[in-house]
């Protein structure tokens, strides 16, 4: 396994993806309701579809024998394979389908089971941020390193919300409450998973949850915030599985502290 070429093939179908995104985001594109969602805000577009389609020719023709895995036609991708790529084409749709410069695409890299390399892109942005097993993490180019936070009461949060409104938004908002009770300096809600993985790493997050993410969702940012010094389980502590399931990425130093609260309201 070549780490190096992996990394370098995710990087220029995220470039790709990138470009295909900031074409249909500069001319226009008709959002539209998935095909199987009943939620008019479950949305997906050209834009998500051409970008998921480049992005995979690019990585058949370097790794044909790889199993590939995403949010729109590659759905069916077997998360059992030894070499299997993680794609979101478009990640934050909601934000692209409102003009909002905040969508990402994510490409992850996994060996038996195992992140290996992470991308994630905000094209919008022009920001790249990478993630190797065992070689750290770059913002930009830059390594990234991240300071410990030693207290609820220092940090600021991220979260996120499922297409759900029913009884895990409000487990969510009963969540919320209780990190407020324990003075954090505020709650922010971006809409795009990726991008908040990678504000924890970077440190503009204490931490992160969510109580249902898709594999697309958080393949490629979970392995930043590893590399950068901090912990991803379940938001009841388990380890993460590559299926449907809830999130909590945290710095270090904090992952204990915000699991008491995202564990205790978990649905």
């Amino acid at each position: 396994m070549d780490i190096h070429a992996i990394k370098d093939c995710a990087l220029h179908a995220a470039q790709l993806g990138g470009d295909t995104l900031m074409r249909y985001y500069r001319d226009g594109v008709e959002m539209r309701q998935k095909a199987d969602a009943d939620r008019s805000y479950d949305l997906v577009s050209d834009a998500d579809e051409e970008s998921e389609r480049i992005i995979a020719e690019v990585i058949r023709e370097r790794f044909p024998d790889h199993e590939l895995l995403g949010e729109e036609s590659l759905s069916g991708g077997d998360t059992g394979a030894e070499d299997l790529w993680i794609i979101d084409p478009l990640d934050g749709t909601n934000n692209f389908a409102h003009r909002v410069p905040h969508f990402a695409v994510s490409i992850a890299y996994y060996h038996r089971g195992q992140p290996m390399v992470g991308v994630v892109t905000n094209p919008a942005r022009k920001e790249t941020f990478v993630a190797v097993k065992g070689h750290g993490a770059t913002h930009n180019g830059n390594p990234v390193v991240t300071e410990p936070v030693d207290c609820l009461s220092k940090a600021l949060v991220g979260c996120g919300f499922y297409y759900d409104r029913g009884e895990m938004m409000r487990r969510t908002l009963a969540a919320i409450e209780a990190f407020f009770e324990r003075d954090i300096h505020g709650i922010r809600r971006f809409g795009t998973a990726s991008l908040d993985f990678c504000a924890v790493g970077l440190g503009y997050f204490g931490g992160f949850f969510e109580y249902q993410l898709s594999p697309w969702d958080f393949a490629a940012g979970r392995l930043f915030v590893e590399e950068t010094g901090g912990k991803v389980t379940t938001a009841d502590g388990r380890d993460l599985p590559l299926e449907k399931t809830s999130v909590l990425a945290a710095n270090g130093s904090l992952h204990s502290a915000m699991l008491e609260i995202t564990a205790k309201h978990h649905p």
